[in-house]
């Protein structure tokens, strides 16, 4: 079974500053569709922003929908959505120090970090805005304060559409990269999966066990995160989209299917009209 696995905002969806190539996200849809692709969107999104980013921009519904981060794994079938329990039950297993009531209250007075609104946290997840500024300094606190207590990792990464520095605080066992490795477990996919990203909080699936595709804007901080991961472990396979495929720009969309192609889970074998 080869799996396309993608962030949404700024790598499948052309929601930044840099150009969109015209059909592209149509020749996505048909070109996974006609290959029989098993197509993951990995996201920080919920899923009403999630079905919100497909109509709004006409994407194809995704096979599974690894969410919120990573910490919910939703499958769609039949034009319907059904939470995969046993994900849930294997987080419980995995982190049973977990405790995101305790880490709101360790964290409520620290200066520069915010709670973010409600509907971006769930029981695995305890989301902040950070004042990026004094990042680093805030980050550093955090981990004073709760590093090693609850089973948990800090994932940080930077919007560069808004300005806002963003921290997850999950179980460790409930990120992107976590709840890829299980569907790819689930799927017996082995090797044959491919994960695109473009921002700091794909880092860990980018450089940890997945060929990796970063498309062609991807931010700075991730580009120099995961040169340096590939720096201390020539092992990781990692294609940096940068346009010139097919008449693509690298962009967005365009990135995620030149990656694609370039470790053949997408080839010439199906007939594409969006091609014609």
């Amino acid at each position: 079974m080869k799996i396309l696995a993608t962030d949404l905002d700024r790598t499948l969806l052309p929601n930044g500053s840099w150009p969109v190539d015209e059909n592209a996200i149509e020749l996505f849809n048909e070109w996974t569709l006609k290959q029989g692709v098993l197509v993951v969107y990995v996201t920080g999104r919920n899923l009403d922003l999630t079905e919100m980013a497909i109509r709004e921009y006409g994407v194809r519904f995704p096979d599974i929908l690894c969410g919120d981060v990573g910490t919910t794994i939703r499958h769609y079938e039949n034009d319907n959505w059904s939470m995969d329990l046993g994900w849930i039950e294997h987080v419980h297993a995995m982190s049973p120090r977990w405790d995101n009531a305790a880490i709101r209250g360790a964290l409520e007075k620290i200066k520069g970090l915010r709670e973010q609104e409600s509907q971006h946290q769930n029981e695995f997840k305890q989301s902040y805005y950070v004042d990026h500024q004094n990042h680093e300094s805030i980050l550093s606190e955090v981990e004073k304060l709760i590093s090693g207590k609850f089973d948990e990792v800090l994932i940080y990464s930077f919007d560069s559409n808004n300005g806002n520095g963003l921290l997850d605080v999950l179980p460790a066992s409930a990120t992107k990269q976590t709840s890829l490795e299980y569907v790819a477990k689930v799927y017996k996919a082995g090797r044959e999966v491919v994960f695109c990203g473009d921002s700091g909080n794909d880092i860990f699936p980018l450089t940890d066990g997945f060929r990796g595709v970063m498309v062609r804007n991807a931010d700075e901080q991730l580009v120099k995160q995961v040169t340096q991961a590939k720096q201390q472990n020539d092992a990781i396979e990692i294609y940096h989209s940068k346009g010139n495929f097919k008449g693509l720009n690298g962009y967005y969309v365009s990135g995620v299917l030149e990656g694609a192609y370039h470790y053949g889970v997408l080839d010439d074998s199906v007939e594409l009209k969006h091609f014609q």
